[in-house]
């Protein structure tokens, strides 16, 4: 039982440690686990779990789906287990950095072993648990193996230049090519199924350690996705199925001229008509794979940046109300307790603060950000927090705590933290203050990155936004989660009252 006050830490699948180069739903994952219920935590935050977009840079906020699960992380251990490998099937001489995830090696081993587990499974005469598996995950599953096996076989041009009738999704089209790649789609749903088959286990064993999962909807898709493919008329796209539209931010804390993410924005009248059915059924389905999400970019969902295509930058941009309010209001309906959580930084204005107020959402507070000229006053400093809302030290688009100390925080911000925290504040320990700041202040919860748990610095940074290189490649080491480092954590949870209530008498 989680009590009102809770902690946790952030830390992505794929900064696991394991033998395959990248973290996966294998060994490393329920140890994982073992050690946050060992710290006395409550919540383990994920970054997305969906498939990055092919030459997206690895990023899981540029997805080809807003349903399936990212394949590459699947563990190779549990297949061998589950006997849809064999020993041989797993390559072991492999030169496999520790501390980070060598994307391109990692898909071509992934590739060898899931074509194998693919292989082994054709001749299998009983295939009841695949076809339930695919006849519970129609609505998004057809689409998706097609829209992967089609990129195959137009050697991944873009679907908008695909042939018009399937481009258009004309129904013998759609069922010639379907009965064509009939079996490199089978082979797709197979992939889908093994990842998410091992994904309920890790929810399960997470469930029996009392480790709720938090994880991440990005509000945009990838142009290249089967969702926009598929559902074209949600998007505002032109004559062509091309963007007329592009998603961005105006400038703010995170880059001085605005970013440009060149996703295809909604049409939300078109989505008022379904009754906002994809939404729908995206926040179900994200539900039902782990226990509270942060919507990203939540406020795009009452207005959003809309940029002509074409343009270089984000500057020729302009706010577009939308009608995620109108849905939000309708979710209330459906869910008695609507678990999502607010990704409410940058620039946000007061109507987006309204609506937050006014359903009860949580909303995010980053100490990074506190400790700037306008200290007394700022809303990320703690003692301007109300209780429901979510503290941490920083988010996987922020340096870590030390790096930001020791790369980017000013002399205004250095002096302003050591005096806010009464003491010197030094690259050595200005995790360690931050981390008690989150978990002393009255926000319901506190999370924090595993990079600032270890102290670890700018290396070990997730992400840079607006770059392209190096990013999502972080990763713990096997040796990091000492069972010291479990003691010193509970300690410290104990303390300010963020211990779940079973462990409270232990």
């Amino acid at each position: 039982m989680i009590g009102k006050r809770g902690s946790g830490i952030l830390l992505h699948i794929t900064s696991l440690p394991s033998d395959s180069g990248i973290g996966n739903l294998g060994p490393g994952a329920c140890r994982f686990i073992d050690f946050l219920a060992d710290a006395g935590q409550s919540y383990w935050q994920i970054l997305p779990l969906t498939p990055p977009s092919p030459g997206e840079c690895n990023s899981p906020y540029s997805s080809s789906s807003a349903f399936a699960g990212n394949t590459l992380l699947i563990s190779p251990e549990y297949l061998l287990r589950d006997g849809y490998i064999r020993a041989g099937d797993i390559p072991t001489a492999r030169n496999v950095p520790p501390d980070r995830v060598d994307f391109a090696s990692v898909i071509e081993f992934m590739q060898h072993v899931l074509d194998r587990a693919w292989r082994q499974f054709e001749s299998r005469q009983d295939r009841s648990a695949l076809d339930e598996f695919c006849e519970g995950e129609r609505y998004w599953l057809d689409d998706f193996a097609l829209f992967r096996a089609l990129k195959s076989h137009f050697k991944s041009a873009s679907w908008s230049d695909w042939p018009p009738e399937i481009r258009d999704r004309q129904q013998p089209a759609l069922e010639r090519y379907s009965a064509e790649l009939s079996s490199e789609i089978e082979k797709k749903k197979f992939l889908q199924f093994l990842f998410y088959s091992q994904w309920k286990e890790i929810r399960r064993y997470a469930d029996s350690r009392g480790i709720k999962i938090i994880s991440d909807i990005p509000i945009y898709m990838s142009y290249q996705s089967a969702d926009v493919w598929a559902h074209s008329e949600i998007f505002k796209l032109d004559f062509d199925k091309k963007p007329r539209f592009m998603a961005g931010v105006p400038p703010d804390y995170f880059s001085k001229t605005g970013q440009l993410w060149g996703n295809p924005v909604y049409d939300w009248k078109k989505l008022e008509e379904t009754d906002f059915d994809w939404w729908n059924r995206r926040l179900d389905h994200n539900l039902r794979l782990c226990d509270m999400l942060r919507i990203d970019h939540f406020r795009g969902l009452v207005a959003y940046w809309e940029v002509p295509a074409g343009e270089k930058t984000a500057g020729g941009g302009q706010w577009v109300p939308a009608s995620g309010e109108m849905w939000l209001a309708r979710l209330r309906g459906l869910y008695p307790s609507l678990p999502i959580f607010a990704e409410d930084l940058g620039v946000i204005t007061p109507d987006v603060r309204e609506l937050i107020t006014r359903l009860g959402i949580p909303g995010m507070k980053v100490l990074l950000f506190a400790f700037g000229d306008n200290l007394p006053e700022s809303p990320y400093a703690p003692h301007n927090y109300k209780e429901n809302c979510i503290v941490y030290t920083g988010t996987h688009d922020n340096n870590t705590a030390r790096g930001w100390f020791e790369e980017e925080a000013s002399v205004v911000e250095k002096e302003g933290l050591s005096r806010y925290a009464g003491q010197a504040v030094t690259a050595e320990n200005v995790n360690k203050i931050l981390i008690r700041m989150a978990l002393m202040s009255v926000a319901d919860r506190a999370l924090i990155p595993m990079q600032d748990i270890l102290g670890l610095g700018a290396q070990s940074r997730m992400n840079i936004p607006s770059t392209t290189n190096g990013n999502w490649e972080w990763r713990l080491r096997s040796g990091d989660l000492g069972p010291d480092l479990a003691d010193d954590l509970r300690s410290l949870t104990q303390i300010y009252g963020r211990l779940p209530i079973s462990s409270r008498s232990k």
